[in-house]
């Protein structure tokens, strides 16, 4: 869909409510934002400009602008936080072809980490996949968890997945991606035992539907949801009750966190940016960079693990 056909209004609403479900920002959170994007949604309508337009330059001239007005630095660089992530909103829905926000350096920037798990946490997630809930929902909940943190796909790839796609027992993916993207995903050994596994069962509970006369399924999470797969707000509800089976605190997972978390393990463990932009799906090695730190670390480790003049002898 074409973005410049959606009100700006709209643009604010959809992004707010994503937020909600899939990144469990909180309410005030979001209510900063709201306010925060339409002022910006203001000063782009009386300029004759709407988000779809709107160019870095624009961006940046509305952030001089609100230095103008005396704003606080920590109130400019929320704005352009809020600013950033709708435009990252945007290009995952198909809205806009970039993310004109990218590469602006803000006040006090501050490029973090993501919230990530430990590879501690992601195998208590996993075991409470396994075994926690009712016995109907195990061999699915398994399935999606360990795709998830094999290929670090977005929420809304994982569970759009064809079920034509993990057919043949695959030892890789075909997600699409944002912007009708097509990328291949490699699928771990667990992560194929877990596929097959939940095949054999949907596959059977599939025909058992067809014989009473309902249509069949072309997706691998089939749901009565309207768009006919699991939505994103169930993975994300589903994702919550894994966590406290697990012992680990709610707020802190979120499917996102899986796949930063799936990204940071490879990055510790020796993969490149680059390699890992590919597996992401990001368009822009920039926004792959959230992740440095995790390499300026392993390079650190490495210099004072193995350089001779680093070496302690006394």
């Amino acid at each position: 869909m074409d973005g410049a056909g959606i009100p700006m209004a709209r643009w604010i609403a959809t992004f707010l409510e994503a937020q909600a479900a899939e990144a469990d920002a909180a309410r005030n959170t979001r209510l900063a934002y709201g306010r925060d994007l339409a002022d910006f949604s203001g000063w782009l309508a009386r300029r004759g400009l709407h988000f779809a337009d709107a160019t870095r330059e624009d961006i940046e001239a509305y952030l001089i602008a609100c230095d103008a007005e005396g704003l606080a630095r920590a109130t400019r660089a929320r704005r352009l936080s809020a600013i950033r992530q709708l435009y990252r909103f945007a290009y995952d829905e198909g809205w806009r072809a970039d993310n004109p926000a990218l590469r602006i350096s803000g006040p006090g920037k501050d490029k973090r980490l993501p919230r990530t798990l430990s590879v501690a946490e992601v195998e208590a997630l996993l075991d409470a996949a396994r075994t926690a809930g009712r016995p109907g929902d195990r061999v699915r909940n398994t399935c999606l968890m360990e795709l998830l943190y094999a290929t670090g796909m977005r929420v809304s790839e994982l569970v759009g997945l064809p079920v034509a796609a993990a057919r043949g027992d695959p030892r890789m993916l075909l997600v699409l991606g944002k912007g009708g993207k097509e990328r291949m995903v490699p699928l771990s050994p667990p992560a194929r035992t877990a596929l097959a596994a939940w095949l054999r069962e949907r596959d059977a509970a599939e025909e058992a539907a067809q014989a009473r006369g309902k249509p069949g399924s072309k997706f691998l999470f089939p749901s009565h949801a309207a768009a006919g797969h699991m939505t994103r707000q169930r993975f994300f509800g589903l994702i919550k009750e894994l966590a406290r089976a697990a012992g680990i605190a709610p707020d802190k997972v979120t499917p996102h966190t899986l796949r930063h978390a799936f990204a940071t393990h490879l990055l510790a463990n020796g993969a490149d940016l680059r390699a890992i932009q590919t597996l992401l799906g990001h368009a822009d090695v920039g926004t792959t960079e959230i992740y440095t730190h995790v390499l300026e670390e392993r390079l650190k480790s490495l210099v004072l693990d193995h350089h001779p003049l680093a070496r302690d002898d006394g």
